[in-house]
């Protein structure tokens, strides 16, 4: 059985070094954005290989960021999200502070 739930999309993912990255794209099933604190993306998987199955779009699946407007309940309420690199660190890039 498949349950469909609809999920902010990611819309474009810059970091080429994830797993779950091709061609821009992030293919998780899902991410969790954030740690309580700051909007990184938790789901990063750097690894040599990459995901073969392209046809599934990740979607945001949690937020654990509290102070993030789009935050609603937990959950993320934006249409799409950006993921990025800001310095070192992978992040939602549309995350806008409370």
């Amino acid at each position: 059985m498949k349950m469909t739930i609809d999920m902010p999309l990611v819309s474009q993912c810059e970091v080429s070094e994830c797993t779950y990255n091709t061609d821009s794209q992030c293919h998780a099933r899902a991410i969790t954005i954030g740690d309580g604190e700051s909007p990184h993306c938790d789901t990063l998987f750097c690894n040599s290989s990459h995901i073969q199955q392209t046809s599934i779009r990740a979607g945001v699946g949690a937020c654990k960021v509290g102070n993030c407007n789009f935050n609603e309940d937990m959950q993320c309420s934006a249409e799409k999200i950006h993921v990025g690199m800001d310095g070192d660190s992978v992040m939602c890039m549309t995350y806008s502070g409370a």
